[in-house]
């Protein structure tokens, strides 16, 4: 889910099995998506990747700059066209709704990206995104990470009134989420360990080498130290770690 910064593109291309394989649609995302697009017969999915979250009944055709990651969609799949969010191939109107999951970030220039949505959309753009202003505990270990990830996210409050969002929601995050981006093992923290785990999450790609700081998540969580601090996670069902449902209406 990647737009054509070059060195996004590549890691993209290169990760594109082990993505396909950690990063399966959640249910309970997959419904909320569905939901928020509502009656939306033709969708184009921007950033589509292999396609976890397209909605069925409507039908779908699938933008992403990454070949790689398009020929991992299923073979049942809609039509999908290599090509980037701030030049879209398509006439104005041409879909009733569009969708875009967790790419924004990717994007070269994000705003111009979503004037586009809203030109071929007849209906509305439906966002998964992420609040920049949120706080996790990961960013502990790796503040690089969160303060490279803060500046790519576009501010929730920019959705707001630059593009008159009709609605902006809190989307929490099942502790057993099945879909592997980088907040879901907020209740899991081991699995920030597993290399497999890290080369499915974009954001891993951006930083160097980060050994060091997730040894002292490891030792942390050996020694019972993270437990102390953040165990009462380990009880809840979801989590709200600032992923947003925005609703931009025609």
């Amino acid at each position: 889910m990647v737009e054509p910064r070059d060195s996004f593109v590549t890691s993209y291309d290169q990760i594109a099995g082990s993505y396909a394989a950690a990063r399966r649609a959640d249910p309970r995302i997959a419904a909320a998506l569905a939901a928020a697009l509502a009656d939306a017969r033709t969708v184009l999915n921007v950033g589509a990747g292999a396609g976890s979250y397209e909605p069925r009944g409507p039908l779908v055709v699938a933008l992403d700059p990454s070949s790689a990651m398009l020929a991992r969609r299923p073979p049942a799949a809609g039509p999908a066209v290599r090509g980037s969010a701030v030049a879209l191939p398509f006439a104005a109107a041409a879909f009733d709704a569009c969708l875009a999951v967790l790419t924004l970030h990717h994007w070269p220039d994000w705003r111009r990206g979503l004037d586009e949505l809203r030109r071929v959309s007849r209906r509305r753009v439906v966002l998964l995104t992420w609040d920049p202003s949120g706080a996790f505990w990961l960013d502990d270990y790796l503040p690089e990470l969160a303060s490279l990830d803060r500046r790519l996210f576009p501010p929730v409050e920019d959705l707001r009134q630059g593009f008159r969002a009709s609605s902006i929601s809190a989307l929490a995050i099942p502790h057993d989420c099945s879909d592997g981006f980088l907040g879901a093992y907020w209740r899991r923290p081991e699995a920030y360990l597993d290399p497999r785990v890290r080369l499915a999450i974009s954001s891993f790609s951006k930083v160097g080498d980060v050994e060091a700081p997730l040894g002292r998540l490891r030792d942390d969580l050996a020694s019972g130290a993270w437990d102390r601090r953040h165990g009462h996670l380990r009880s809840l069902a979801e989590l709200d770690v600032g992923y947003r449902l925005v609703v931009l209406e025609r």
